[in-house]
C-alpha cells in the first residue's frame, strides 16, 4: 500500500484549502490516501517530520506558499530520500521548467488536477506515460504529457468536501466554495483569463455543500471570478442563502459591478439584510487607456453607481492595481481619489504582479522590470520609476493602517472633501516611516503620528485635528488618555450626564468639544460649523459609542 498525503501550506491558520478536499473526496476509496493542511507560519521541520512518513506527498502550490513549500520539500527529502513529491496548483502550472529541475521535486501536475491525480494513482509507478498534464523525470530528462482535458464538473454530483472536517475545526475558519470555473473576461494580468469558458457545478450539489457550510461555518467565500455573470443563477443562490443562513454567517462574492443586472440590484435592496453579503469589486484603474491595453472591459462610472446604490446594505471591498501600462503617476492619483470618494469599507491597493502564464509577462514594449521571485511584483516600467513605486508603497501602508483598519475613517472622509486624499496619504505614509518602524508600533503611536503630521502640514486646520481626536476616542474600548485638549472639565461633564440613563457609568463617559455638528456629520458627511459637545461611552468590551450630542451653552 502506498501512503499518499494531499497537503498544502495555507497563508493563515483561519484559511482552508478547497483543492485538496475536492481531490480527497473524489479519490477517498484509494487505500492509503489522506489529507492535511498546514500554514506558512508553522515550523517547517515539524511539517516535514509529519510528511516524511508518507510515500507520496502532493502539495497544492500558490504564489503565497511556493517558497515555504519548497523548503518543506527539501527537509522531507533529507528525512526520507525515498519519498516522492508532487506539486500542483496555479504556481507550478506554467513555466515549470525551473521547478522540476529541483532535486526535491519528482512530479508536477499542471492545470486542473482532478483527472491527472486519479490517473496517477491508477498508473503509478509503471505507466506514468498515461497520466495527462504530468511532468516527470526519467533518465536525466524531463517528460511532459501535455494532453490535458477539462474535468467534467458534473462529476462532483453529491460530493461534500467539508464533510471530512471535524465541525469544531471549521466553525471559525474561512470556508471556500466553487460554483463555477472560468471567466468570460481576458484581463492579461489574471490567470482566470486563460480559461474563457464558464462551467458550472450541479446546482443541487452547490446547494447541499452551501447548506452544510452555513450550518457548520461562519465566513463563506465564493471563488467564482465573476459571480454575477448569469442573472438567474445569481438570484437562485442568493435566495437559497436567504432561506437557509443562520446568524453569524457572512458571504463574500467577486462581482463585476458595471454589468450587474438591475434585477439583482433590486433583489439585494429589497431582500438582503445589511451586513450579510460582501462584494469584492476589482476596479484596478479608472484609466481607460490602461484598461484597454490589458484587454480589460470596465465602465467605472457604472460601477460607482452600483456601489452607491448598494453600499448601505453590502460591505464593499474595492481593488486597485498600481503599475498597469499607460498608468502614470497622475493617472494613479486620479484613480485613488475617484475610488476613495466611494468610501468603501476596504480599499485594497495592490501592485502589478507578473504571474506565470499570464500575457503580462510578454509585454516587453512597456519596459516592465519585475522581481523574478514570487510574488513577481513590478520594480519599474516606462510609466513609473522605482522611486515613485516606493512612494506609493508608503501610501499603501498609510491606507492600510488608517482606513482599512478603520482607525481614521472620519478624518479621511473629511480630508477627501477638503484636500487631495492621495497627497495626504502619500505624505502621511512617508512621515510614518520617518517616525516609526513600519512593522513595529502600537495604537497610541498611530494617532500621535497622525496628529503630528496634521499639525506640521495643516497647521491652521483645527477641524482636521478635531476629526483625528474623534477617530481616536471612538476606536478604543476603554477610555483612553486625553488627546488634543478637547475633553470638557469634570464638573461640566457631571452636569451633562446627571439626567442621562448612563449616569451611573460616568467614569466610562468622556465629553468632547467640537467646532462642528457631529450629528450632521454622521448622518450625511455634512460639515456644519457650530460649537457642540459629544458624549462618548466606553463599554470595555467593544468600541466606543456616541450617546449624546448637544450645543454648548455659555
Amino acid at each position: 500500500m502506498m501512503r499518499t498525503l494531499l497537503t498544502t501550506l495555507n497563508a493563515k491558520y483561519i484559511h482552508t484549502n478547497l483543492a485538496i478536499r475536492l481531490l480527497y473526496d473524489l479519490n477517498k476509496e484509494y487505500e492509503g490516501l489522506e489529507w492535511k493542511e498546514f500554514s506558512i507560519k508553522e515550523n517547517p521541520d515539524e511539517v516535514a517530520a509529519f510528511c516524511a512518513d508518507f510515500d507520496l506527498l502532493a502539495f497544492s502550490c500558490y504564489i503565497w506558499n511556493i517558497k515555504q513549500t519548497l523548503e518543506v520539500c527539501r527537509r522531507i527529502k533529507a528525512l526520507n530520500p525515498d519519498a516522492k513529491i508532487m506539486l500542483g496548483g496555479p504556481e507550478v502550472s506554467y513555466e515549470w521548467e525551473d521547478i522540476i529541475v529541483l532535486s526535491e521535486v519528482d512530479f508536477i501536475i499542471t492545470g486542473e488536477g482532478e483527472i491527472p491525480f486519479r490517473e496517477f494513482l491508477v498508473n503509478y509507478p509503471d505507466n506514468l506515460e498515461l497520466v495527462p498534464s504530468l511532468v516527470r523525470k526519467e533518465g536525466g530528462a524531463f517528460l511532459y504529457n501535455s494532453d490535458s482535458k477539462n474535468f467534467d464538473l458534473n462529476n462532483y454530483q453529491g460530493l461534500m468536501p467539508y464533510s471530512f472536517d471535524e465541525p469544531e475545526e471549521i466553525k471559525n475558519k474561512v470556508l471556500y466554495i466553487e460554483t463555477s470555473r472560468g471567466c468570460p473576461y481576458k484581463c492579461e494580468f489574471c490567470l482566470a483569463s486563460l480559461d474563457n469558458k464558464v462551467r458550472y457545478l450541479p446546482m443541487d450539489t452547490i446547494k447541499e455543500t452551501l447548506l452544510y457550510m452555513m450550518q457548520h461555518g461562519k465566513v463563506i467565500k465564493f471563488l467564482d471570478r465573476t459571480f454575477n455573470i448569469k442573472k438567474t443563477f445569481t438570484l437562485e443562490i442568493f435566495q437559497f442563502i436567504l432561506d437557509n443562513y443562520r446568524p453569524g454567517n457572512v458571504f463574500q462574492f467577486e462581482i463585476t459591478a458595471d454589468i450587474i443586472h438591475p434585477d439583482i440590484v433590486t433583489f439585494v435592496r429589497e431582500k438582503v439584510p445589511k451586513g450579510l453579503f460582501r462584494f469584492e469589486i476589482g476596479i484596478q484603474t479608472v484609466n481607460q487607456k490602461a484598461n484597454l491595453e490589458v484587454q480589460r472591459k470596465q465602465n467605472f462610472y457604472k460601477t460607482a453607481a452600483v456601489v452607491k446604490q448598494l453600499d448601505d446594505i453590502i460591505e464593499m471591498h474595492l481593488d486597485l492595481i498600481v503599475g498597469l501600462p499607460y498608468d502614470y503617476w497622475d493617472d494613479i492619483k486620479f484613480s485613488i481619489e475617484e475610488v476613495f470618494k466611494l468610501y468603501p469599507p476596504e480599499l485594497q491597493l495592490g501592485f502589478l504582479k507578473f504571474l506565470k502564464g499570464t500575457p503580462m509577462r510578454d509585454k516587453e514594449q512597456h519596459g516592465f522590470v519585475f522581481d523574478p521571485e514570487p510574488p513577481y511584483q513590478l520594480i519599474e516600467s516606462k510609466y513609473l520609476s522605482q522611486e515613485e513605486l516606493a512612494e506609493i508603497v508608503k501610501l499603501e501602508h498609510a491606507l492600510e493602517v488608517y482606513w482599512n483598519k478603520k482607525r481614521a475613517i472620519q478624518t479621511l472622509r473629511y480630508v477627501t472633501q477638503n484636500y487631495s486624499v492621495f497627497d495626504f496619504l502619500l505624505g502621511l505614509g512617508a512621515f510614518f516611516g520617518q517616525k516609526l518602524d513600519y512593522h513595529k508600533y502600537n495604537l497610541t503611536d498611530i494617532y500621535d503620528v497622525l496628529l503630528e503630521f496634521a499639525d506640521k502640514n495643516y497647521p491652521d486646520d483645527e477641524i482636521l485635528k478635531q476629526f483625528i481626536a474623534l477617530d481616536y476616542y471612538l476606536y478604543y474600548k476603554v477610555r483612553p488618555r486625553p488627546l488634543y485638549n478637547l475633553e470638557i472639565e469634570k464638573k461640566s461633564l457631571s452636569e451633562l450626564i446627571t439626567q442621562l440613563e448612563h449616569g451611573k457609568k460616568a467614569k466610562r463617559i468622556v465629553g468632547l468639544k467640537f467646532s462642528f455638528d457631529t450629528d450632521k456629520w454622521f448622518e450625511n458627511n455634512s460639515l456644519e460649523l457650530t460649537e457642540t459637545c459629544q458624549l462618548i461611552l466606553y463599554s470595555g468590551t467593544s468600541k466606543a459609542t456616541l450617546i449624546q450630542h448637544q450645543p454648548i451653552i455659555g
